[in-house]
């Protein structure tokens, strides 16, 4: 290994004829504010540094004031590495963030977030090149998958949702309405053989009022539905006036038989979100791409070698076990996970605070199969098959928009690559608490008869929020 990895050192760009000493608190506490007299880091000097860190991982690039500040490239020792722009701290401005599997995203940064325009491309070499939102695919974007299929249009949060269009390697393609990666108002779906259908979806299946039309020009009119999970169609057949064939043809087994001609990928799950890699710290930092607890105090005339490092305070306590792969409750949090995700991901944003009685009926529950394999409306996971059951969504929703709570960043917090923690002992019920990495939330399991007497109460905490 080259000699500089083992012994950092530490190279001016500048000598001022004043000495000074450059000492800063954390990069947190001086990221939000400048203190009075304070100069800014285009008034400081600018050094290049070359650094092996304790635990192994090495930085080399611009340090200004005890952090990473211009260019600067930053390998972690599981294989990771950023390189790009930097300012105190945390990666803003282009940038390249690399995985050990070998899929890479080259594009804009925003406090250690993939936030902007960028490009990701997966080791399977599927590529999707648009918008992002902390970490997420947020606004136009355009994905060709693995299989040959692409889609190109709008994203919310990760999931397709708004205008796109999908094209199959086959030659089928879908342009209209989407909603939580699926087929959901009003589109057009057309076979490679001339067939289509145009009128309204939901779900990925026709709904409500639509036209199935032949190549040769035979017209389907009719209503479809989903009733007690068995598909449901009402209408008229139309035979063309240069068909053949007898007039009973019914598109039915186009939507049910032959959905496989239509399945739409799944999207890709990163393994590790950019904004999850901690750079090296003795002390607590936050989960986002960013150098915390490193102090500098450097000498301006004597140029030192070595720079002086002051190490922070010894790292605190933390409350509860982290569920590990061997945990006993692993596969229960990848279900909350995957399960909270779904159901904040789909929904629309509410447009009134004034709800509906029925949002707050406890009838009003949806039920979402997660199968390990994956769904049209679900993505493959590594744990058991499991049922979701989502109580007045609609209410919850609200109530976190009446909290200003970012759809986007509850996610993070609770389905990011951070594992949740257990805390040691149940509550007196019996309920077992489990707390996010940031410490924001707090999950709680309930009894069946916890849940009645919540929902029976909901409406009148909800007018009271």
């Amino acid at each position: 290994m080259p000699k500089v990895w083992d012994r950092p050192f530490l190279r001016k760009h500048h000598h001022h004829q004043k000495r000074r000493s450059l000492v800063f608190s954390t990069m947190f506490s001086n990221a939000s504010s400048n203190s009075e007299g304070a100069s800014s880091p285009e008034e400081e000097q600018t050094v290049h540094v070359e650094r092996r860190l304790p635990n192994g991982d090495f930085y080399t690039g611009e340090w200004w004031g005890g952090w990473p500040h211009g260019t600067g490239k930053y390998l972690w020792v599981d294989g990771c590495m950023y390189e790009g722009q930097w300012r105190r701290g945390r990666a803003t401005g282009r940038g390249k963030f690399l995985w050990p599997s070998g899929a890479t995203y080259e594009g804009e940064f925003s406090h250690g977030f993939m936030e902007g325009f960028g490009t990701y491309t997966s080791c399977s070499d599927d590529t999707y090149w648009g918008n992002w939102s902390q970490n997420l695919k947020h606004g136009h974007g355009k994905k060709s998958f693995p299989t040959g299929d692409y889609y190109d249009g709008e994203w919310v949060y990760g999931f397709q949702e708004g205008y796109g269009k999908y094209v199959w390697k086959n030659g089928n393609e879908y342009s209209g309405e989407w909603k939580a990666g699926a087929f959901h108002g009003q589109g057009v779906l057309i076979w490679a053989n001339g067939n289509r259908y145009e009128g309204g979806w939901k779900d990925g299946l026709p709904n409500g009022n639509g036209t199935f039309k032949w190549a040769d020009g035979s017209t389907y009119v009719g209503c479809w539905s989903m009733e007690n999970g068995v598909f449901q169609q009402e209408g008229a057949y139309y035979p063309s006036a240069d068909s053949n064939l007898p007039t009973t043809r019914d598109p039915e087994s186009y939507f049910t038989t032959g959905r496989s001609e239509f399945e739409v990928c799944p999207g890709d799950v990163l393994s590790v979100m950019p904004s999850s890699k901690k750079l090296w710290s003795r002390g607590h930092s936050k989960s986002v791409i960013s150098f915390a607890n490193f102090d500098d105090d450097l000498d301006a005339e004597v140029c030192p070698v070595t720079p002086m490092m002051r190490w922070p305070p010894s790292e605190i306590k933390r409350q509860g076990e982290t569920i590990s792969k061997d945990h006993r409750n692993y596969e229960l949090m990848l279900n909350l996970q995957l399960g909270i995700r779904h159901a904040v991901g789909k929904q629309s944003a509410a447009t009134s605070l004034d709800l509906k009685p029925s949002a707050f009926d406890p009838k009003e529950k949806f039920w979402t199969r997660f199968p390990p394999e994956g769904s049209k409306r679900t993505p493959p996971h590594q744990s058991i098959e499991f049922r979701w059951k989502d109580y007045c969504p609609m209410v919850f929703m609200t109530l976190r928009k009446l909290f200003k709570v970012d759809p986007g960043d509850y996610m993070l917090s609770i389905c990011g690559d951070e594992a949740l923690r257990e805390l040691s002992s149940p509550g007196k019920s019996g309920s077992f608490f489990y707390l996010t990495n940031d410490d924001k939330y707090m999950i709680k399991t309930m009894k069946k008869s916890e849940v009645k007497v919540l929902l029976k109460m909901l409406p009148a905490y909800y007018n009271h929020v």
